[in-house]
């Protein structure tokens, strides 16, 4: 087995195994913990519990790699592999029992920002569906072991779009007006609430597209390379996402829908 593949292999394992452990959580109750950017932006106690479960399984299988994770764990590796980790992606809906959430795990190699890496494998377990998505570069990418491929030939008139909000109140209302403007120029726009979920959608080929700003990396890290990897393209303001846009498309819809949303936004 690779390495490529044995990274994709523990990102599965440990992404089902948390997952498994918020869904009990959750049924013995949620509360927050802390706010982080702005009171929007909530941390539940199950958050900081799962980043320190994965870091323990992850770094118990590999001592070498790194660790960025989004609860603020930072371990540098001499492996020249990092695992960029988002513990539960979803949080409001996981607290209010209210649309998806997932674990999101993401190996790269290269220094751990998006500029610099290269995304070598990742695993996203959607939790509401009980479901591992995972990707290997190159190997493409899989739901429960089932090949995956974006949708083709959609034009954007007729793609069903989702997005999603940010936690500052200002620029959400910013964001807001913008999907008002993109809204009636494709079929329908819908709004999940996890990153990770609809990108692991888009891949699937049950979401034509997904486009959301001021996203952090460990948002899309994971969720990227699958889209890339069962065809689609993941894209920022260039060619990969960044912390300006991330957006998800099928190739033949990507840059249109692109165009579009720099002309809601007026960038």
């Amino acid at each position: 087995m690779s390495e490529t593949q044995n990274l994709r292999t523990l990102a599965a394992e440990v992404a089902a195994e948390v997952g498994e452990f918020l869904r009990l959580a959750r049924d013995r109750g949620v509360s927050i913990a802390a706010t982080k950017s702005t009171d929007l932006d909530i941390v539940t106690r199950a958050d900081r519990e799962a980043e320190v479960l994965i870091r323990e399984r992850l770094l118990a299988a590999r001592p070498g790699d790194g660790f960025l994770g989004e609860e603020g764990t930072l371990i540098a590796g001499s492996s020249g592999i990092t695992w960029i980790v988002d513990p539960l992606d979803g949080t409001v809906n996981y607290l209010y029992r209210c649309g998806p959430y997932a674990v999101s795990i993401a190996a790269v190699s290269g220094e751990p920002t998006p500029e610099s890496w290269v995304v070598r494998a990742a695993a996203v377990h959607v939790c509401t569906e009980n479901a591992s998505y995972s990707a290997g570069l190159g190997e493409g990418a899989t739901r429960e072991d089932v090949p995956l491929a974006v949708t083709a030939g959609v034009p954007l008139r007729a793609a069903l779009v989702s997005t999603g909000l940010g936690y500052d109140r200002g620029r959400r209302a910013e964001q807001a007006r913008a999907a008002a403007l993109i809204a009636p120029r494709v079929r329908d726009l819908r709004m999940g609430g996890s990153a990770a979920t609809d990108l692991c959608l888009v891949a699937a080929g049950r979401l034509d597209a997904y486009f959301e700003r001021d996203l952090a990396p460990w948002d899309y890290a994971a969720g990227a390379l699958i889209v890339a990897e069962a065809g689609g393209l993941a894209l920022g303001e260039g060619a990969t996402p960044d912390g300006v846009l991330t957006l998800a498309a099928a190739p033949g819809l990507a840059g249109e829908l692109r165009e579009l949303v720099a002309e809601a936004t007026g960038s």
